[in-house]
């Protein structure tokens, strides 16, 4: 078994790189977000192909732009938005030596790409979870040229298979399916016509915290505002100006706009990995 011990030595992040698990669920009582991987069948499968457990805290690079060096012999992987990498490829299992680098460029499609180290980064818990929480400051600081990023032992399994041939993001339109609803009933019903038919932009104030959805405004039936209510992910909530916000992995766990539908979470995935200047639709899921 390998010992565990400084792992990589972060050369470059990109435009954001941070630590996530899938994350600190259950403490919305609390205030807290659940946050974690954007992406989560993407960690889950970065953390298969080195031998993880699936929820062992990997690194999400958002369009490339990471760097790392090997401090010692490791074993890694890259999935998500397929970045061209100086050594191996995505969806593979790559051996690095020490003193190796490992070099994420500009995805052609997606967002976000998942390294996996074989171990899992050990990074300081907050609140039982790695993740960084971007809309709380709650968790690991974002990465910064410099950092060390330690890892754990190796596990006792060995991984399975080399290569994970999956399908890689969407590059075009996006198909989202929602349910209408909590508060639909506060738009007048052409509203609910117009997010189901037009097509909507991803804007560029999109975080991990939510997407802004540039489009035709939903006019409001209801005046006034509700009192302050819990989110979930998915959530489709719509502020005054009539524009949509789909909330992401670091929403705000309470919300004073109404929410017209609510993304399934079985889509939640695809969502994380839409560009800024693409469109998606929303299509009602069957019943």
């Amino acid at each position: 078994m390998t010992r565990g011990g400084d792992a990589l030595e972060v050369l470059a992040t990109g435009p954001l790189a941070t630590v996530q698990d899938l994350g600190r669920p259950g403490l919305a009582p609390m205030g807290v977000g659940a946050s974690g991987a954007a992406d989560r069948s993407a960690l889950r499968l970065a953390n298969r192909l080195v031998g993880n457990p699936e929820g062992a805290a990997a690194v999400e690079a958002t369009l490339g732009g990471l760097a790392v060096r090997a401090l010692r012999p490791v074993t890694v992987a890259v999935t998500g938005a397929p970045a061209p990498l100086s050594t191996g490829a995505p969806y593979g299992v790559i051996q690095l030596a020490e003193g190796e680098r490992l070099e994420l460029g500009a995805p052609p499609v997606g967002l976000r790409s998942y390294l996996a180290v074989r171990g899992g980064l050990t990074v300081a818990e907050v609140l039982g979870s790695r993740s960084r929480d971007v809309l709380a400051a709650l968790g690991p600081a974002p990465l910064a040229v410099g950092d060390v990023l330690p890892a754990g032992p190796a596990p006792d399994a060995l991984p399975h298979v080399d290569l994970a041939p999956v399908r890689t993001p969407a590059g075009g339109e996006v198909v989202l399916r929602v349910v209408l609803g909590p508060r639909d009933d506060w738009f007048v019903p052409e509203a609910a016509r117009r997010l189901l038919a037009e097509p909507w932009t991803v804007g560029q104030a999109s975080d991990r915290v939510g997407m802004r959805l540039d489009g035709p405004a939903l006019g409001r039936a209801v005046d006034g505002e509700l009192p302050s209510e819990g989110m979930v992910p998915g959530a489709v909530q719509v502020p005054p100006g009539g524009r949509p916000v789909l909330f992401l992995a670091d929403h705000p766990v309470t919300g004073g706009y109404p929410v017209i539908a609510v993304v399934l979470r079985a889509d939640l995935d695809l969502a994380a990995q839409v560009r800024p200047g693409q469109t998606l639709r929303f299509r009602t899921a069957p019943r």
